[in-house]
């Protein structure tokens, strides 16, 4: 993935692609209700700024288990991004079991107006979203 790092934090690192209307946001490490609060602020304010549609949502550096988030990822965040103009979200499933129980409880809330699609690998996110 190419594009100019914007952001870079401990929890996480926001890079916008000058290939496309794209932000790739890579989280590290153990989440908390507060970091993955903080970056979705974060990417929120970066993806309106640079009018983004499409948004790689990296979680394979994640740990542990960040299910207090949740609620709001999926019911006001979300919300939110679509919004900001973001229409298309590749999530990229973290190997470690409850950070994808996490995100599989946040996707079960429901998500309206934006296309989220669950990936195992950076590779087939990117393509996909070439593809959309």
């Amino acid at each position: 993935m190419d594009g100019r790092i914007l952001i870079s934090e401990p929890h996480i690192a926001i890079r916008h692609s000058m290939a496309g209307d794209l932000l790739y946001a890579d989280w590290v490490g153990e989440q908390t209700e507060a970091t993955v609060r903080d970056g979705c602020e974060r990417i929120l304010k970066v993806l309106a700024f640079h009018q983004c549609h499409k948004l790689l949502n990296d979680n394979t550096r994640v740990t542990g288990m960040w299910s207090d988030a949740a609620e709001w990822v999926a019911l006001d965040w979300i919300p939110r991004m679509h919004r900001a103009g973001c229409r298309f979200l590749a999530h990229v499933y973290s190997p470690d079991v409850y950070a994808r129980l996490s995100a599989d409880k946040a996707l079960g809330f429901g998500v309206r107006g934006v296309m989220v699609t669950t990936f195992q690998g950076k590779e087939a996110a990117e393509e996909w979203l070439r593809a959309v």
